[in-house]
């Protein structure tokens, strides 16, 4: 018996449209809530930009930064953050390398990022990044507490830089391919699995009764966890490898017809 279901969102839940359909949802979402199974949108993304997808919906609990921080119904769960010795170590660290990056320091109360960027960075860190300041130099920051730090680099350097910065900080920072051309820095030992986890917990349900859906690296640990693990069709080789099943693809709407065939099921509906 399900009794919660965890979804990544881009590559996963949202289409290429970075959109998904409504209304198929809100059906679902009502008979979810009519059956008393949590949804949970369990993404790297900030907490601003995901609630925005569902303005309908405020029994939604959300997992946002990679799991640094957790909403239910509205208000602030758990948070976890890194030291700022950490964070002003790792971003001179980023700005001395010989390498195009695009970083968005995300905090707890909003997300940074230097000024006078290229106009594609600032695209993509506006897509993500619904409360976003521009700062001068990351030397000198707003006071705030600091729960990931999110980099766009060239595709090809992406796995690259990965192994590069887990090396260099290897105690002090968990660095993932979040995206073809994204990487998160990430608080080690906190991730999507271990957000789940501590949810699980809260409401007494097993990770048997567990429904998860991913397509990238930052969630491994999420899909390790559930019992009923789906890697979409597009997901990265390490996610296919992972999940126990596969489902149709994010722009096939993979997510919302495995879990209609679940509820189906459920009902006793062949």
């Amino acid at each position: 018996m399900i009794k919660a279901i965890a979804v990544d969102m881009d590559g996963t839940f949202l289409k290429s449209t970075n959109d998904y359909s409504r209304e198929r949802f809100e059906k679902i979402y009502q008979e979810l809530q009519e059956k008393d199974i949590k949804f949970i949108v369990a993404s790297g993304n900030q907490y601003a930009q995901l609630s925005s997808f569902f303005p309908n919906q405020s029994e939604i609990t959300f997992v946002s930064e990679n799991g640094a921080l957790i909403f239910e119904k509205n208000q602030l769960l758990k948070k976890a953050t890194f030291d700022s010795i950490t964070v002003h170590s790792v971003l001179r660290f980023l700005l001395q390398l010989d390498v195009s990056i695009g970083i968005v320091l995300c905090g707890a109360k909003q997300a940074y990022m230097l000024e006078k960027q290229p106009e594609a960075f600032q695209q993509f860190a506006n897509r993500y990044y619904y409360a976003l300041a521009e700062v001068a130099s990351f030397d000198n920051l707003p006071e705030d507490e600091f729960v990931k730090i999110a980099l766009q680099v060239p595709e090809r350097e992406a796995k690259s830089l990965v192994d590069q910065l887990n090396q260099h900080f290897s105690k002090d920072i968990t660095a993932v391919v979040s995206g073809h051309d994204s990487v998160d820095l990430l608080i080690p030992d906190v991730n999507k699995g271990q957000a789940l986890l501590y949810l699980l917990k809260r409401w007494q349900i097993s990770a048997s009764q567990l429904l998860a859906f991913g397509d990238s690296n930052n969630d491994l640990e999420m899909l390790k966890l559930a019992e009923f693990s789906y890697a979409m069709a597009n997901g990265s080789e390490e996610v296919l490898q992972t999940a126990r099943y596969v489902a149709p693809s994010n722009d096939d709407e993979g997510v919302l017809t495995v879990i209609e065939t679940w509820l189906a099921k459920m009902s006793g509906i062949t």
